[in-house]
């Protein structure tokens, strides 16, 4: 029942995603969805704590935010270091995500061409 609670909730963040980029283009579409998925994942993160709301946190922030943008996970895991008085390790996370993640995609360019040409 779990898996089927982050699925149907991923499906929704999806489409809720699709729809965004439709309504706005990237890189604005992006951005926004992005900031609110973070501010989405923020205020879940003290609602779900407060109410002891699992299965909706499953739902929401694993299934409907994780579909509508990973952003919103990378934002609380930097937030929670952050929070424990990481802060180097909370500057490292964003840093290297940021420079990793751009740096992944760059070479997944470059071997596609590579393998496509």
């Amino acid at each position: 029942m779990t898996a089927l609670y982050v699925a149907i909730g991923g499906a929704l963040g999806a489409l809720l995603r699709y729809a965004t980029t439709l309504a706005v283009a990237a890189p604005l579409g992006t951005l926004i969805v992005n900031v609110l998925g973070s501010f989405v994942m923020g205020l879940a993160f003290v609602l779900v704590a407060a109410k002891g709301l699992d299965r909706a946190a499953l739902f929401l922030m694993t299934g409907v935010l994780g579909g509508f943008t990973t952003f919103s996970a990378f934002s609380l895991d930097a937030y929670r270091l952050y929070e424990k008085g990481e802060l180097t390790s909370a500057g490292v996370y964003v840093a290297g995500s940021v420079v990793l993640s751009v740096g992944g995609l760059v070479l997944g360019i470059l071997v596609g061409r590579m393998v496509s040409a």
